[in-house]
């Protein structure tokens, strides 16, 4: 089993549009951040975690050539707004794309892309979308999925565990009974926007906090902003264990 970070960056990316600060002005390749995204492959199988606005780029980048499933973790515009450009796939199986949400984001992704859903037209996309929630675990082609309920802010999402890998992204807080979904796992990818605290991310402090609460084997940081800091200065300053994830990492949990 395997997963790839096809992107770490937050909303906006880095570099941000327009933005002059010591990050997005860095040559070094680690500070430059699509938005975030991430591969689930697994004996042949291969499960796209959230489609954003790069999701083209990333597929390119990374030489995907299939695509078994998607699933969503929320129905943010730098988390959905990339499933267009799914179609490639479509044509290259001849079968609509299983993409697996919560009822309300489904019901987003239905308004969102109203013209894929009514009458077929040749060269859309086709998707077939499958409502899941926190207590809905599943098997895609054999691989156990387990979703975590998390929440943004005020915003109740899913994070996803897969064996001994698990995902959150833009986590603001877990309750305990979620929790214990993730106790035990020996990878760990968790969001962390900026140094300092926002309503609706943790901040650096608090994914420490709760990688330490999780105590995984190894953990990496993901949808990082700009206002982190250049990644070399960061990552010296990070504790044993812990490091800033990058566009491209792979994290193998063999």
């Amino acid at each position: 089993m395997k997963l790839t970070l096809l992107g770490t960056g937050t909303s906006q990316g880095v570099p941000v549009i327009g933005c002059s600060c010591a990050v997005c002005r860095s040559t070094d390749p680690l500070d430059n951040r699509l938005r975030t995204a991430a591969l689930l492959t697994h004996n042949g199988t291969n499960i796209l975690i959230d489609a954003g606005p790069d999701l083209r780029q990333q597929m390119l980048r990374a030489e995907i050539r299939h695509l078994d499933a998607i699933l969503l973790t929320h129905e943010h515009n730098d988390h959905v707004i990339g499933l267009d450009d799914i179609r490639p796939f479509n044509f290259q199986s001849g079968h609509p794309m299983s993409v697996y949400a919560q009822e309300r984001v489904a019901k987003d992704v239905r308004h969102r892309f109203a013209y894929i859903f009514g009458d077929p037209i040749p060269g859309l996309p086709r998707i077939t979308l499958n409502t899941i929630d926190q207590n809905s675990a599943l098997k895609i082609n054999g691989l156990d999925v387990q979703p975590i309920g998390i929440w943004h802010g005020q915003l109740p999402i899913l994070g996803f565990r897969f064996g001994a890998i698990t995902y959150l992204t833009d986590v603001k807080t877990i309750s305990p009974e979620e929790l214990e979904k993730v106790r035990g796992c020996r990878f760990l990818v968790v969001n962390a926007l900026r140094q300092r605290s926002h309503q609706t991310h943790l901040n650096l402090e608090e994914a420490l906090d709760l990688i330490r609460e999780i105590a995984p084997e190894k953990a990496w940081i993901t949808h990082i902003s700009h206002e982190m800091g250049l990644a070399a200065t960061v990552s010296a300053e990070l504790p044993a264990g812990v490091e800033l994830a990058y566009d491209g990492l792979k994290i193998d949990a063999r």
